[in-house]
C-alpha cells in the first residue's frame, strides 16, 4: 500500500428530493442519504466502509463512481502521471472515457450477469464499449483476466446458469478488472455468498490487489470480513461518518459509542472472549429528517445535553484515526479481544 493518495472526497452531499403531491409536485424536502463526507483512500489501499442498512453506504460507492450525481462537494482522482481530475466535473464524452478507471462488483452475482451472454462476452463488454481493444487484442486480454480470477478457458464458452455462486462472482469480479482500472468499489460482493465462498473471494481479492495495486472501497455490514480485507476502517451512520481509522486501531480501540456498538454485535465461537452486546435503544432515524445535534444522540447510552443541540466536529483524535464525538477524549469504549481480532484480521 502507498502513502500516496488516489482519491480524496471533500464534503460529498447525496440529496434525493422530495416532492409533494398535487399538480406542479414542489419540492418539499429531501432525503439526505450522504450528507458531507470527506475522506481519502491511498493507492492500493482498501477502505471498509459499515453502517446499518439505509446508512448510505452504497450511495457513497455510486456517487465516487458517478454511476449518481452527487448534490455537492468534491470527488479528486489522482493520476500516475501527478495530474489531477475532478470526478464530479466530469460530463458527457469525457465521463465515459474515464469510466475505465473505475469499476464496481456488484453484490448479487446472480442479477449482475447477462443470461443471455457467454463469459467471454461479458468480460468482453468493457473493452468494446469503451473501444479499448479490437479482433484478437480482445480475447487475448480476456483469457488474461480470466486466468487472473482463476476461471478455465472452457468457461468463457458457458452461459451464467452453469454457474456456481463463486464462480459468477469471479466472472464479476473478471469483468471489472479487464478494463485496468485503478479504482474498484466492492458493493456487498461476498453477502450474498456462502461463508466458505466469501473466503476464496476475498482472498481472490487480496491477491489482485497484491499482483496489479488495485484500490478497493470495500462496502460491507460484516464487521468479520472489513477486518479480513481492510487496511482501514470508516463507520457510517445516517448519511454521516462518525469514524475512520486503521483496522486494528478501530477494533481494538473504537472512539465512538457506534462504532463499539457494531463491534459487540460480531458473533464469537468461544464465549469466553465475547463482547457484552451494546443494545441501542429505538430506530435508525429518518434520512429525510435527521435529529438535531449528534445524529446517533437518539440512541446513544451516553448522550449528554450537548449532544442534543451540537452537531460533532469531525476531527483527528489522534494520527490518522478521525471521529466525530463530543467525548471521544473522555469515553472509555469496549473493542474486541486482540487475539480474536488478530486470527480474523488482515496480515500485514
Amino acid at each position: 500500500m502507498s502513502d500516496q493518495k488516489l482519491i480524496e472526497v471533500e464534503n460529498l452531499k447525496v440529496y434525493f428530493p422530495i416532492h409533494g403531491k398535487g399538480l406542479f409536485r414542489r419540492e418539499i424536502g429531501a432525503v439526505k442519504a450522504v450528507d458531507g463526507l470527506s475522506f481519502y483512500i491511498n493507492k492500493g489501499e482498501t477502505l471498509g466502509l459499515v453502517g446499518e442498512s439505509g446508512s448510505g453506504k452504497t450511495t457513497v460507492g455510486r456517487a465516487l463512481l458517478r454511476a449518481l450525481d452527487p448534490t455537492e462537494g468534491q470527488v479528486t482522482f489522482y493520476l500516475d502521471d501527478g495530474q489531477t481530475v475532478d470526478v464530479t466535473a466530469l460530463k458527457g464524452k469525457d465521463l465515459r472515457n474515464f469510466r475505465r478507471y473505475m469499476q464496481l462488483i456488484f453484490q448479487d452475482p446472480r442479477s449482475s450477469l447477462n443470461p443471455r451472454m457467454t463469459v467471454r462476452d461479458i468480460i468482453a463488454e468493457p473493452l468494446v464499449a469503451n473501444k479499448l481493444e479490437k479482433g484478437k487484442a480482445v480475447d487475448e486480454k480476456v483469457r488474461e483476466t480470466a486466468a487472473l480470477c482463476k476461471l478455465n478457458l472452457e468457461h468463457l464458452r458457458r452461459f451464467p446458469h452453469a454457474f456456481s455462486g463463486g464462480q459468477r462472482q469471479r466472472v464479476g469480479i473478471a469483468r471489472a478488472l479487464v478494463s485496468n482500472p485503478k479504482f474498484i468499489v466492492c458493493d456487498e460482493s461476498v453477502s450474498a455468498l456462502d461463508v466458505s465462498i466469501q473466503a476464496e473471494i476475498l482472498n481472490l481479492l487480496m491477491e489482485l490487489q497484491e499482483e496489479l495495486g488495485v484500490t478497493y472501497l470495500f462496502i460491507a455490514h460484516d464487521l468479520s470480513v472489513v477486518a479480513h480485507i481492510s487496511d482501514r476502517v470508516a463507520v457510517m451512520y445516517v448519511g454521516q461518518l462518525v469514524e475512520l481509522a486503521a483496522t486494528e486501531e478501530l477494533f481494538f480501540s473504537p472512539k465512538h459509542p457506534y462504532t463499539e456498538a457494531l463491534l459487540s454485535a460480531i458473533p464469537e465461537v468461544d464465549p469466553d472472549l465475547a463482547m457484552k452486546p451494546v443494545i441501542l435503544r429505538g430506530e435508525i432515524p429518518n434520512p429525510a429528517n435527521p435529529p438535531p445535534g449528534c445524529r446517533f444522540h437518539t440512541r446513544c447510552p451516553y448522550a449528554e445535553d450537548i449532544c442534543k443541540t451540537d452537531q460533532p466536529v469531525w476531527q483527528e483524535i489522534e494520527p490518522e484515526h478521525f471521529v466525530a464525538c463530543h467525548f471521544a477524549d473522555t469515553l472509555q469504549l469496549k473493542g474486541v479481544v486482540a487475539d480474536t481480532a488478530a486470527e480474523n484480521g488482515r496480515n500485514t
